[in-house]
């Protein structure tokens, strides 16, 4: 990745994109490993022992985390703005993150509350720190090159989640040649994942900068009232930033069917097809590839067809790997759709972050980019949930779940019309 300058904000060096974007390879390896490839279907499995209510549990755990990431992302995000305090909140997100997966290692069977637990302190910590980190994209890229400064940050972290997973997977064979079982090996996978997060997070904060000032502080001022105060006149300009607003209706329903993809792929894959750990990993590790493509390539692609027609090419896609992924009997299909949800996967995520902070105001984007964190952790928990519930009530039907993923995308092409991405501009632009 050797960013051009001219897509560069103002005094902004390539090496602070680049530590910038080393954000996203960090984080990766946590969505990957815990909450997609591995921990996932360890915590049905064997920590809730393959009960009826095991995938509701796991995505009952995930929904109370994306409902606090709800409840505190549009004041953290306003909080942001008014101290510039984005790298410090970064700070204690990220060691939150990776101490509480480093204790997942001592999960097992038996011990339900605690990895419930330590589930819902890692995901808040990790999903706080992606709204944060999403925040200074403005202030590192010009306008019109967002969405392609955006598909740098999440190809190279599609590369991190790659990195993390093959450690994880090279030790895995390795354990599993010795004849240890998923209780004893994925208890490792924890730690590595903690310690690749950790050592590869580093570069951003000591690179990036803050480049927001703080708001003078009025006497006697409370920050947290001053933070909701600052919300609440954000809600009520909602008129003034409709195409905004819409478009983050739309993401809350698109998202809800790729964040049901993230969360439940091992399980399905496991539980539906028969596929053990290492299959899954390296089904993973493959899928990694093909998002990373996928996010460098629609970065360019998005710049050049425009927002609204990549994100509805996008969903056009992720309708067909739903119905691909119902259809299979076997590995030959879904390793089809899993691919194909790889494409999806960082171009459609890469496409809404760059919209979303295209149409934002200049003065208010920590504030604005938990907006977007809201709408995303909503669609964490109806995504999700409404899978976890189908399986729950149909007595483990995956495939009629995986169907039911579907429709989120479809309700979510049909918001996307009427969005009028140069009059939202406009409207940003005027604040």
């Amino acid at each position: 990745m050797v960013p051009n300058r001219a897509a560069l904000g103002e005094g902004v060096r390539p090496a602070e994109v680049f530590a910038w974007a080393m954000y996203d390879f960090a984080n990766s390896g946590y969505t990957t490993v815990v909450i997609t490839a591995v921990f996932n279907a360890y915590f049905v499995a064997v920590i809730a022992g393959n009960a009826p209510w095991a995938t509701f549990a796991w995505t009952a755990a995930l929904s109370v985390s994306y409902a606090c990431i709800l409840l505190t992302a549009p004041v953290l995000g306003a909080y942001a703005d008014l101290r510039a305090a984005k790298k410090r909140l970064l700070v204690l997100t990220t060691a939150g993150c990776v101490v509480a997966t480093a204790l997942l290692a001592v999960t097992g069977p038996g011990t339900l509350a605690l990895a419930v637990a330590l589930l819902v302190i890692s995901n808040f910590c990790f999903g706080s720190g992606e709204n944060i980190v999403a925040a200074f994209l403005p202030e590192l890229a010009q306008g019109e090159a967002l969405g392609r400064v955006s598909g740098w940050g999440w190809s190279l972290g599609y590369l991190g989640g790659l990195l993390t997973l093959a450690l994880c997977l090279g030790y895995v064979t390795w354990a599993q040649s010795q004849g240890e079982q998923a209780q004893q090996f994925v208890p490792v996978t924890m730690l590595i994942t903690a310690a690749t997060f950790a050592a590869a997070s580093l570069p951003t904060f000591l690179i990036l900068r803050e480049r927001a000032r703080p708001v003078p502080p009025v006497p006697g001022e409370n920050v947290a009232r001053a933070a909701f105060a600052r919300l609440a006149q954000t809600l009520r300009d909602a008129a003034r930033y409709r195409d905004l607003a819409r478009f983050l209706v739309c993401i809350v329903f698109y998202q809800a069917g790729i964040q049901t993809v993230i969360v439940l792929a091992a399980i399905y894959a496991e539980q539906a097809l028969g596929f053990s750990t290492k299959d899954t990993i390296t089904l993973i590790l493959v899928v990694n590839l093909t998002a990373a493509m996928g996010a460098f390539a629609f970065g360019y692609i998005q710049d050049r067809l425009g927002h609204v027609r990549t994100i509805a090419l996008t969903l056009l896609l992720w309708i067909a790997t739903t119905l691909i992924a119902w259809a299979a009997s076997g590995p030959g299909l879904f390793w089809i759709a899993a691919n194909l949800a790889g494409l999806c996967l960082g171009s459609s995520q890469s496409a809404g972050r760059a919209l979303v902070g295209y149409l934002s105001p200049e003065d208010r984007l920590a504030e604005f980019f938990g907006l977007w964190g809201l709408a995303v952790k909503l669609s964490s928990i109806v995504g999700p949930i409404t899978y976890g519930a189908v399986t729950w009530m149909t007595e483990g039907n995956h495939r009629l779940a995986m169907l039911a993923t579907g429709g989120f995308f479809v309700v979510g092409l049909l918001l996307l019309t009427g969005i009028d991405v140069p009059r939202g501009r406009r409207a940003a632009s005027q604040s």
